[in-house]
């Protein structure tokens, strides 16, 4: 797949500034490209890197102080990020092929109900009473297991387990290895016994427009379900204790997790490595950085840093101090 500038920018709708003759072959970052490739600029820190980078055209911010130079222009768009999303779109290459709408390795029970146009996979299992909606997809190896139902245009990918009675809504998309509704962590001490695990009898109800990452779990509910809201954005090795309820459109970055029954409201952002303890609520909007533990309730919009974590603002005093004391220390 190959574009002119002008034609990038009809999907676009922005503002080209130079020009260029070049026919544009692929998106690339701006150290990388070369001469036919086009790039994006979506913070004016980076302004410095166009100058030494051969990408023939950028997408960019309308704040952009640079010129594009001879035989390479700009686009200008009022969020360069957004618009990189339309661009990978133009030359994102087609998903693997189904040369057969339901492979004839897949086991599907009698009992499954199976929508118009769905497209399983070699080596599926469909077990009783699910329900696949329209168009959903499970490429090879998934296992949906009894009474589930997948809503219509979910993508289900290679490897993943959707375990019983598990719900999940509209165009979501479960990457590989990703597994939906385990059982929750509940085990209590007994003088006989040892360790008795608690029967975990709930589910897990997932929204719509959901994405979860590569080997994520979602833990089913002890009592009632797991509830993962719509929009959100989980990456790839995220726990989800069980009875933990997202709001609609969180995120949570790779290797955080919830401990069971933690409540998280609308937009709440969770950093990469973040933990939160169980029985905690974070209200919407709230962010929690990288690698933060938080041990307490959190109000909607605070940001907070820190192990524990604490308010934005502390942690970068506590933080000031600590490097003027070890500073201090060595003179």
């Amino acid at each position: 797949m190959t574009y002119t500038l002008e034609q990038i920018n009809e999907i676009l709708q922005g503002e080209i500034i130079g020009n260029t003759t070049q026919v544009i072959t692929a998106p690339e970052q701006l150290e990388r490209a070369t001469t036919s490739e086009i790039s994006f600029i979506g913070n004016k820190k980076y302004e410095k890197l166009w100058e030494t980078s051969k990408a023939c055209v950028a997408v960019v911010n309308q704040d952009i102080s640079v010129e594009p130079g001879t035989n390479r222009a700009f686009i200008k768009v009022k969020n360069a990020d957004l618009a990189m999303s339309q661009v990978l779109e133009m030359f994102a290459p087609p998903t693997p092929i189904f040369n057969t709408e339901i492979h004839p390795t897949a086991t599907i029970d009698a009992s499954a109900t199976i929508g118009k146009g769905a497209r399983i996979g070699a080596g599926c299992y469909v077990g009783p009473k699910v329900v696949l909606g329209e168009n959903v997809t499970l490429y090879p190896n998934v296992i949906v297991l009894d009474e589930c139902t997948i809503g219509k245009n979910t993508v289900i990918w290679s490897g993943a387990v959707i375990r019983e009675r598990c719900h999940l809504g509209t165009d979501c998309v479960i990457h590989p290895n990703a597994t939906i509704g385990a059982d929750g962590f509940g085990f209590r001490p007994c003088p006989e016994r040892g360790l008795v695990k608690i029967p975990q009898i709930g589910n897990v109800i997932i929204g719509n427009w959901v994405e979860i990452g590569a080997n994520s779990c979602v833990d089913r509910g002890k009592f009632s379900s797991t509830i993962v809201g719509d929009g959100c954005k989980i990456d790839n090795l995220v726990q989800i204790g069980h009875n933990s309820v997202l709001g609609r459109f969180c995120i949570m970055a790779g290797n955080s997790g919830l401990a069971g029954s933690v409540t998280l409201g609308d937009g709440v952002i969770i950093g990469g490595s973040a933990s939160i303890k169980d029985h905690t609520t974070i209200g919407s909007g709230a962010i929690v950085g990288a690698g933060s533990g938080v041990t307490g309730d959190i109000e909607a919009g605070k940001t907070m840093l820190g192990y524990p974590a604490v308010e934005a603002r502390e942690a970068l005093k506590q933080w000031a101090i600590l490097k003027r004391l070890v500073r201090d220390s060595g003179k």
